[in-house]
């Protein structure tokens, strides 16, 4: 199966050479002498216009390795609340990218609470709008992906467990991305400080921490259980440090700043 672009033309340029254009912008402004491997990173999902910078600043910061496992919000209320693909490609613009098919099975029987399920995926950006930026920084790669709708934390729990337990097992370095967007649609002065909150809990590593802080201090983040899940796996496999590499608003670009969204890219090593 064949997964076509859901976004092309709306989150990101649909035409290669203008995607590549604008990739090279916001990766070439953060480049970094040095990549490091990271274990995972948090990375947000809206169009490039407003999201792009922050997203580029992580992935030029990090070693891009071959797999990639890629957990994200499921936007809308379409098929199975924790599904996964596990065979097919997905087209951008830029080309074919692979789905693992050994490392997605692996992961399905590991957390039985997965479900194969194209619907959930049909339609949803958050993943989407990562492949280009791993596209253009790595020869080539595959991944596995996965969208959340649940709002349990056992199950948020279950699965950073299950995909800690696989990553554990496997050889070379396989990285972990959670997609999020940051608080929506609040005064940015008043985002600025939800999104302080939760961003300090996923700098302390506390899966638990950000979920509690996300619904006790009405936070609007709308990948809070992809953190979570990522939260658990790193911290089981060893994780010991997080940075915040760069964090903004969406009224910074179009100068309203009445109702913004937070954007926050985090390394995790």
């Amino acid at each position: 199966m064949i997964r076509s672009p859901a976004v092309a033309g709306r989150f990101y340029p649909g035409e290669p050479s203008l995607l590549d254009e604008e990739l090279n912008a916001f990766l070439t402004a953060g480049t970094q002498a040095t990549r490091i491997r990271a274990q995972a990173c948090l990375v947000p999902h809206a169009g490039y216009e407003y999201s792009g910078r922050v997203a580029g600043a992580v992935y030029s910061r990090i070693e891009i390795p071959a797999r990639v496992i890629l957990i994200g919000p499921r936007h809308f209320p379409r098929g199975a609340s924790l599904a996964i693909l596990s065979d097919g490609a997905w087209q951008t613009p830029l080309g074919l990218v692979p789905i693992d098919h050994f490392l997605a099975e692996k992961i399905a029987r590991a957390c039985p609470l997965l479900r194969e399920d194209v619907i959930a995926h049909s339609a949803e950006h958050s993943l989407e709008v990562q492949l280009p930026f791993l596209q253009r920084l790595a020869a080539s790669f595959a991944f596995v992906p996965i969208v959340i709708g649940t709002v349990h934390y056992a199950e948020l729990e279950a699965l950073g467990h299950a995909i800690a337990d696989v990553l554990g097992s496997e050889p070379g370095p396989i990285l972990l991305v959670a997609s999020s967007d940051m608080n929506h649609y609040e005064s940015d002065a008043i985002t600025r400080l939800k999104d302080r909150k939760a961003i300090d809990r996923i700098l302390a590593l506390e899966p638990r921490g950000l979920f509690d802080t996300v619904r006790d201090e009405e936070i609007s983040m709308c990948g809070y259980g992809a953190a979570v899940a990522m939260l658990t796996a790193v911290r089981q496999m060893g994780a010991t440090h997080a940075e915040l590499v760069r964090y903004a608003t969406s009224g910074e670009i179009n100068g309203d700043l009445q109702e913004v969204v937070g954007y926050a890219g985090i390394v995790i090593t």
